[in-house]
């Protein structure tokens, strides 16, 4: 399973890039969550500034998109990602 992580704001500098191309070996689905877990776990430097260390959630940090729609309209850190899908996380942190 493929699915294209997209990163605007201070991820964008964090990363050094806006895209990813992630790959889920023997997945047909997985969760929103469960994708968050396994691109924190690959690529580490994301963490620090995607996860609230409290929470430990993306949410507070970042506006979630699936495929053009931000998640609170979907299933939350529950909505289903399938092959082919679109995540997009956008900053609400501000540096300045």
């Amino acid at each position: 399973m493929r699915v294209t992580i997209k990163f605007y704001g201070i991820f964008r500098g964090v990363l050094g890039k806006n895209k990813f191309v992630f790959e889920i070996k023997n997945e047909d689905t997985v969760s929103l969550r469960e994708l968050v877990n396994k691109m924190t776990d690959d690529i580490p430097k994301i963490n620090k500034v995607l996860i609230d260390p409290e929470l430990e959630d993306p949410r507070p940090n970042a506006l979630i998109l699936v495929n053009g729609k931000e998640i609170s309209v979907l299933n939350g850190l529950e909505t289903l990602i399938k092959d082919g899908d679109e995540v997009v996380f956008i900053s609400i942190l501000h540096a300045g």
